[in-house]
C-alpha cells in the first residue's frame, strides 16, 4: 500500500514537499513522526486527522513515532493561536503524557515485535539538559531571524491577531520544533514530519535546519484542517470539545456526534477518520445516496470511530441507548445504562426533582407523584385518562393502574424514574 496515494484518495493531504513520495518509494526503512503537545490529559477529535495519518503510515509498513512535546508543551506554539498558552508544570505534563500514550495505543501498535512498531518519544528527554547558551551556539546560529519572521504563523500574530504581540518564548518554539526534527533524523532515521496545515511553517523550518546542520534532505507533509460543510469549526459543540477521554465526553455523546454529522461531511469524514478501504467507502457512499434518509454513512462512521476510540462494547451500549430515546426499547435495556449515559440520553428532556422520601416505605401512587411534586401531567384526571388509554409508561413499561405505588425499587441507579407520555414525550424524575 502506497502511503501518499492512500492519503490522496482520502483527501488527507494539504501540502507536501516535493520528493516526499519518491523518498518513500526508494527507501523502505524511513520513519515518520507527528508531534502532539500535551496541553491536556486527553486528545480531542481535532487531533484525529494527524493521528490517522500516523496510523496509515504504520499500516503502509512505515515506522511511526509519536512525539509528545514535554519540553515544547512548557512554552506554547503560536501557530493558529490568537494568544499565548498557559505554561504547564512538570507534574502536570507527566500526567498528560501518560494519558495520551494510552489513547494513542488505540490507533498505533506499540507492542508487536515488528520492525515498524510505533514508538513514543518525549522531547523533554533531549531538551532538559540543553543549556540556553549551548542551544544558541549550536542550533540558533543556523537559522536567521529573517527566515523565522517570514513564516505565516509569526506574521499573523504580529499583524494584529494577537492582543499582546508575540513573546520571545513563543518565537523560540519554531526553532525548538525544528531541533526535534533534527534530533529524530539523527537518532531515529526520521526523514518525514507529519502535522496539521497550521504546522507547515514549523515543519519546513525543521527540514531547513537539518539541511544546514547535517546536509540531509528531510520532508514535510500536512493534512488539512478539518471543517464542517457550513464553515463552523469541526469537533466543537455547545458544550465544548469532543474528547477521546470517556470522563470528558462519554462514549454515548461521542457516538452521537458522529451520528449527527451532515451528509456532505459524512462523505469526507468516513475517508479521514476510519481505516475502511476505498471499495468499502465507495459502496457505502453509493448506498447512502440512493436513500439518504437511512443515514448509512453516519451510522457506519459512528460505529467505526466509536469502536476505534473506545470499544465494541461501548458502541453497542451507545447504539442501544440511542434506540431508547428514538426507537423501541425495553426496561432491560434501560437498566443496562450506566448513570452518565442515562443522563446524556435524557439531557434534553424535562427534569423534575422530588424528595426521595416519597419513594420510601410503601411509596407514593404514580398519579400523585406525577401531578403534584413533579407536575408532569396538568391534572389527575388527565393522567388517569392517559393511563387508561395505555399512554403512560414508567421505566419503559406500560402503567396499568394510575394508583400503583412507586417505591425505591422503581428507581434507576437508585435515584431516577423515567416517565413517558405517548411515544416521544419523556420526563426524568430525580429523587433527592
Amino acid at each position: 500500500m502506497n502511503f501518499v496515494q492512500e492519503l490522496k484518495w482520502r483527501g488527507m493531504i494539504h501540502q507536501m514537499m516535493p520528493g516526499t513520495e519518491e523518498l518513500l518509494e526508494k527507501e523502505k526503512n524511513v520513519s515518520a513522526y507527528l508531534g502532539i503537545d500535551p496541553t491536556a490529559d486527553s486528545l480531542h477529535i481535532g487531533h484525529l486527522c494527524g493521528v490517522m495519518m500516523l496510523r496509515h503510515y504504520q499500516r503502509c509498513g512505515g515506522k511511526p513515532f509519536a512525539l509528545i512535546g514535554g519540553a515544547t508543551g512548557m512554552i506554547g506554539d503560536p501557530s493558529g493561536k490568537s494568544q499565548e498558552r498557559n505554561l504547564l508544570d512538570e507534574e502536570t505534563l507527566a500526567h498528560n503524557v501518560k494519558c495520551i500514550k494510552a489513547q494513542l495505543a488505540h490507533f498505533l501498535d506499540f507492542e508487536s515485535d515488528a520492525p515498524n512498531k510505533a514508538e513514543l518519544v518525549n522531547n523533554y528527554d533531549w531538551m532538559k539538559d540543553f543549556t540556553f547558551l549551548a542551544f544558541a551556539r549550536d542550533v540558533g546560529k543556523h537559522i536567521t531571524v529573517n527566515y523565522m519572521m517570514a513564516k505565516e504563523s509569526v506574521q499573523k500574530r504580529l499583524n494584529g491577531e494577537a492582543r499582546d504581540g508575540l513573546s520571545f518564548t513563543e518565537f523560540t518554539y519554531q526553532l525548538l520544533q525544528a531541533y526535534d526534527f533534527y534530533w529524530l533524523s539523527e537518532h531515529k532515521n526520521c526523514r518525514l514530519q507529519l502535522g496539521g496545515a497550521d504546522q507547515w511553517g514549523n515543519i519546513t523550518t525543521g527540514s531547513e535546519l537539518i539541511r544546514r546542520m547535517s546536509g540531509k534532505e528531510c520532508f514535510a507533509l500536512t493534512c488539512p484542517l478539518v471543517t464542517k460543510s457550513d464553515g463552523r469549526k469541526f469537533g466543537k459543540t455547545e458544550k465544548g470539545n469532543i474528547w477521546l477521554d470517556r470522563n470528558r465526553t462519554s462514549p454515548y455523546q461521542f457516538y452521537q456526534f458522529w451520528l449527527n454529522v451532515a451528509d456532505e461531511d459524512a462523505e469526507r469524514y468516513i475517508k479521514i477518520f476510519t481505516s475502511l478501504t476505498k471499495e468499502e467507502i465507495d459502496a457505502l457512499i453509493d448506498e447512502h445516496r440512493q436513500d439518504p434518509g437511512q443515514r448509512v454513512l453516519q451510522k457506519r462512521l459512528a460505529k467505526e470511530v466509536t469502536i476505534m476510540v473506545h470499544s465494541e462494547e461501548d458502541y453497542e451500549i451507545a447504539l442501544e441507548a440511542s434506540q431508547i430515546l428514538f426507537g423501541k426499547s425495553t426496561k432491560e435495556a434501560l437498566l443496562r445504562l450506566d448513570e452518565q449515559t442515562l443522563l446524556d440520553v435524557f439531557d434534553g428532556v424535562p427534569h423534575y426533582e422530588v424528595p426521595r422520601s416519597l419513594f420510601e416505605g410503601e411509596g407514593t401512587p404514580a398519579i400523585v407523584l406525577t401531578t403534584e411534586p413533579a407536575a408532569i401531567f396538568p391534572s389527575k384526571g388527565e393522567m388517569r385518562k392517559l393511563t387508561q388509554g395505555g399512554g403512560v409508561s414508567i421505566n419503559k413499561e406500560k402503567l396499568a393502574d394510575p394508583n400503583a405505588p412507586l417505591t425505591t425499587a422503581d428507581l434507576l441507579d437508585g435515584k431516577y424514574l423515567l416517565v413517558q407520555q405517548g411515544k416521544k414525550k419523556y420526563f426524568l424524575v430525580i429523587a433527592k
